[in-house]
C-alpha cells in the first residue's frame, strides 16, 4: 500500500506541472505558430531525456515509438497549443477532465482493466467539480477550439493507454525519451513547411518555452508514464484531476484571484474524486480477469 502511495504521488507530479501550461501557452507564447510551439515543447525535451538515458529504440520500438510520438506528442501538443489560443483555460480544462473516463474505456479492451465502480463515481464527482471551478460564465466559446480541446483529450487517452500496454518490459525513461524525440522529429518539418521561418523569441518567449518543455513535457512525461506503468489506468486518469485544480490554486495564490464558495466546493469534490483513485489491493497495476489456465494457453510458434 505505501509503494502504492509512493507511484501515487509520482504521477501527480504530471497534472500538477501542467496546471499552468494552458496558462503559460496563452500569455507568452506566439498565437500564431501551433506547429512551432508543438515542436520547441518536444524536441528540446526528448533531446535532454535523450542525453540522461542514451538508448536508441530497438525491435518493435521503433514503429511504436512513431505511432506514440504521433499521438501523444506530434499531434496532441498542437491540438492542446490551439485550444489554448482559442479557448479560455476553464473550457478547455473541463474537456480534458473527461479524460480519466475515457482513459477507462479504452483500457477495459486494450489492457484487460475492467473500469471499477469507485474509479467511476470519482471521474464523475471529479468532473462535477472541475464544472464548479471553472465553468462562471465565459461567454462565446470558440467551436473550433472545442473541437480540438475534445480531440486531444481522445488522441492523448489513446496513447496513454497505449504506452501502457506496450511499455511493461521496458525502460519508461527510454520510451518516453524516443517518443518525444520522434513526435519533435515529425513536427519539424511540417511547421517549417506551414508556418515559414521560425518565430522571433524574446527572453519571456524563451522562459515559457523552458518551462513547457523542461518541465510541464520532460519532467511531467516521465512522471506521468511511470505511474501508468504501475497503477491502474483509472488510478492515473484521477490524479490527472489535480491538473485544474492546481490552476485555480496557482491563480489564487500568484494572480491573487479570491477563491469563491463555489470554486472552493468544486475543488473539494475534485480532491474527492481523486481520492477515489486508490486501487485496491487486488487491483494494483493488473488486469482484472482470471489466470489462464496453462492446457488453454496458445503456443508460440518461431
Amino acid at each position: 500500500m505505501e509503494a502504492t502511495f509512493r507511484w501515487a504521488a509520482l504521477t501527480a507530479v504530471a497534472p500538477v506541472a501542467w496546471g499552468a501550461n494552458y496558462y503559460v501557452t496563452h500569455e507568452f507564447l506566439p498565437p500564431d505558430r501551433p506547429l512551432y510551439g508543438a515542436a520547441l515543447r518536444a524536441l528540446p525535451a526528448g533531446l535532454v531525456l535523450l542525453a540522461l538515458c542514451r538508448q536508441r529504440p530497438h525491435g518493435a520500438w521503433w514503429w511504436r515509438s512513431c505511432v506514440l510520438g504521433l499521438l501523444n506528442v506530434s499531434v496532441f501538443f498542437v491540438l492542446v497549443y490551439a485550444a489554448s489560443q482559442l479557448l479560455p483555460t476553464s473550457v478547455a480544462s473541463t474537456i480534458m477532465a473527461t479524460s480519466p473516463l475515457t482513459m477507462m474505456l479504452i483500457a477495459w479492451p486494450l489492457v484487460s482493466e475492467r473500469p471499477r465502480t469507485a474509479h467511476l463515481a470519482g471521474a464523475a464527482i471529479g468532473l462535477a467539480g472541475v464544472c464548479l471551478m471553472l465553468l462562471t460564465g465565459t461567454g462565446a466559446v470558440s467551436a473550433l477550439g472545442i473541437l480540438a480541446s475534445a480531440a486531444a483529450m481522445l488522441m492523448s487517452s489513446l496513447g496513454y493507454i497505449l504506452t501502457k500496454r506496450w511499455s511493461s518490459d521496458a525502460d519508461v525513461l527510454a520510451t518516453t525519451t524516443w517518443q518525444l524525440v520522434a513526435g519533435g522529429i515529425f513536427l519539424v518539418p511540417v511547421a517549417a513547411a506551414v508556418e515559414g521561418t521560425p518565430p522571433a523569441l524574446s527572453t519571456p518567449t524563451i522562459l515559457a518555452f523552458g518551462y513547457v518543455s523542461l518541465i510541464a513535457t520532460a519532467l511531467a512525461f516521465v512522471a506521468w508514464f511511470t505511474g501508468l506503468k504501475h497503477l491502474p489506468a483509472g488510478t492515473v486518469g484521477l490524479v490527472g484531476l489535480l491538473n485544474p485544480a492546481t490552476g485555480v490554486l496557482l491563480g489564487t495564490a500568484i494572480a491573487g484571484e479570491v477563491l469563491t464558495v463555489q470554486q472552493s466546493c468544486g475543488l473539494l469534490l475534485v480532491l474527492t474524486g481523486v481520492t477515489l483513485a486508490r486501487p485496491t489491493a487486488h487491483a494494483r497495476g493488473r488486469p482484472l480477469r482470471a489466470p489462464t489456465p496453462p492446457s488453454a494457453r496458445p503456443r508460440l510458434r518461431g
